[in-house]
């Protein structure tokens, strides 16, 4: 089985697959003070709780946008799981075309939602993750990353408000009553909310002139679902793009 583990600002998210079935997966909250030991003993729980052990593991792929954690994860790996993770890099196999004026700042997750998009959907696409930041990526239909934008995600944006003005409380992302909010959570929810979406279909559109009207859009990340009941801009939500990435990654990179 192989174990895939992407390192974001916000989680940590793992996945457990068998051959190309996705068995298990977990989101975990990203932290910062966590040793080593505490990740280690954390992924071995996990594992047992599907029902397995690390002798099961024939290989681990990671990738990485929180350099500060990255060699932690991969001492817990190596003590715990007796297995060194195969990281997400330059240089790597990818079946892509890397266009970035410097392939070396393209976050690792990026790189593995454009390729599970090339391979799983084809492009050309515009690939939006809803994380820490909320980014649109463009894939041609000849497998070329182009880049993107990177804007702040709707959580960063509420705990903006909530830090930065002395009067709005601290608010859980749902959807108001209305688009004209009678009250101030309501009214911080509709402009959170609602004022993404237009984003989302603002963006979208222009991606639509850059790389034609067959582009398809493809949503993921944590609040991909909640966007998308909200415009019909998203034609596919696919909440775990990112591990499905490592697996291919891994898949190219290990062939049989």
């Amino acid at each position: 089985m192989l174990l895939t583990i992407d390192i974001g600002n916000t989680n940590l998210t793992l996945g457990l697959y068998d051959g190309n079935t996705l068995f298990a997966h977990w989101r975990l909250a990203t932290d910062h003070a966590r040793m080593p030991d505490e990740y280690g003993l954390q992924f071995l729980g996990l594992l047992q709780n599907a029902g397995h052990t690390k002798t099961a593991l024939t290989g681990i792929c990671l990738a990485s946008v929180v350099p500060q954690l990255t060699g932690r994860v991969i001492q817990a790996c190596r003590e715990y799981l007796e297995s060194d993770p195969f990281i997400v890099d330059v240089g790597i196999k990818t079946g892509i075309k890397v266009r970035y004026e410097d392939p070396r700042a393209v976050g690792a997750d990026r790189i593995a939602d454009a390729v599970a998009v090339m391979y799983l959907y084809g492009g050309p696409a515009c690939i939006i993750d809803f994380g820490t930041a909320t980014t649109f990526n463009a894939l041609t239909k000849d497998g070329e990353y182009l880049g993107g934008a990177i804007t702040a995600g709707i959580n960063l944006a509420t705990e903006a408000l909530f830090v930065h003005a002395a009067k709005l409380p601290r608010i859980d992302l749902q959807r108001p009553p209305s688009i004209i909010g009678r009250n101030t959570v309501h009214a911080m929810q509709a402009g959170l909310l609602f004022g993404y979406v237009s984003m989302v279909e603002g963006m979208v559109e222009r991606f639509r002139r850059e790389l034609g009207p067959e582009m398809k859009v493809v949503a993921t990340g944590g609040l991909s679902a909640v966007v998308a009941q909200e415009t019909d801009v998203i034609q596919i939500i696919a909440p775990w793009l990112t591990l499905e990435g490592l697996r291919i990654l891994w898949d190219l990179n290990h062939p049989l």
